[in-house]
Parts: structure tokens; sequence; C-alpha cells
């Protein structure tokens, strides 16, 4: 036999969560702990709470809207601004 072909017999599963992105409330999880830390900063730090809720509410719909468009997009933004400017196209 050689080494390319798969066993014969043998199955191996592999589960969903290996292979999906791991959410907090729609969005990845760092991107929901630095909203709501943010937003509890706001509300509690500056005792501005209306503030700090709207805050939280909008930020959450923006991460919710980017992760249904992209699951990956905080590693695409990370990617992004690794670049230097200098390689803009013209």
């Amino acid at each position: 036999m050689q080494e390319d072909e798969p066993a014969v017999g043998y199955y191996a599963p592999v589960r969903r969560s290996l292979t999906e992105p791991i959410l907090l409330a729609g969005t990845p999880r760092s991107v929901a702990i630095l909203n709501g830390t943010l937003a509890a900063a706001i509300g509690l730090g500056l005792r501005l709470w209306l503030v700090g809720a709207v805050f939280w509410f909008i930020c959450q719909l923006a991460a919710v809207w980017a992760t249904r468009r992209d699951a990956d997009f905080v590693d695409v933004v990370r990617r992004h601004l690794r670049y230097p400017a200098h390689l803009v196209a013209s």
C-alpha cells in the first residue's frame, strides 16, 4: 500500500466545533469581550450609563454584521493593518 492512499475500513469523524469559529453573542469571542469591556468602562468608569449602552449596542450590531459577512473578519483586519501603506496600488 502506498502512503497517499487512505487505509481501507477506517473512518475518522470531524466535529463541527473544530471547523467553526468560536462565537459569543454572534461575534468572535475576543471582539465580544473587548466590546463589553469598553462599554462597561464607559458606563461604570465614566458614569455615562446611556452612552455605554448605546456604544455597546452599535458596536455589537457592527460586529454581528461583519461576522455574518465573513466569520474571520478579525484576522483579515489584522492582516490588512500589518501591510505598509506604500504598497497601495495606484
